[in-house]
C-alpha cells in the first residue's frame, strides 16, 4: 500500500489503505480503539488507538518525517493502558517504509 500511495497524506488516509489490506487478508482488526485513562482508580481521560490488530497488537499511525520520543511514549501509555506489552509505530511519511516502523515492548504493564 505504501508504495502505491507513497509518503506525503494524512495518517487518516494511510489508516484507511491499512484497514482495506486487513480487510482483504481476513486479519481480524478493530479502528479507533476507544481507551480509558484511569489515575487511582477514577476516570481522566480517554483516547483512542489507531488499530487494535488481533486483540493483541497495537498500531499507532504517524505521518511525520522522523519519530519523536514523544510518539514512542504515546505508544507506551497505550500499551499500559489496553494492557498489551507489543505495539508498532509506523511513520509513512518515508521512502521506504521499513524505514518507518519501530517496533515498541512495554516490558512494564
Amino acid at each position: 500500500m505504501h508504495k502505491l500511495l507513497g509518503p506525503g497524506f494524512a495518517e487518516s488516509i494511510y489508516e484507511e489503505a491499512l484497514a482495506v489490506e486487513l480487510s482483504r487478508r481476513e486479519i481480524p482488526f478493530e479502528r479507533q480503539v476507544p481507551l480509558t485513562v484511569k489515575y487511582e482508580g477514577f476516570c481522566v481521560g480517554e483516547g483512542r488507538a489507531d488499530l487494535l490488530v488481533g486483540g493483541e497488537l497495537i498500531v499507532e499511525l504517524k505521518s511525520v518525517e522522523q519519530l519523536a520520543a514523544v510518539h514512542v511514549a504515546q505508544v507506551i501509555s497505550y500499551s499500559k493502558a489496553f494492557e498489551r506489552p507489543l505495539a508498532l509505530l509506523i511513520t509513512f511519511n518515508v521512502a521506504l517504509l521499513k524505514n518507518g516502523i519501530r517496533r515498541v515492548v512495554n516490558s512494564r504493564r
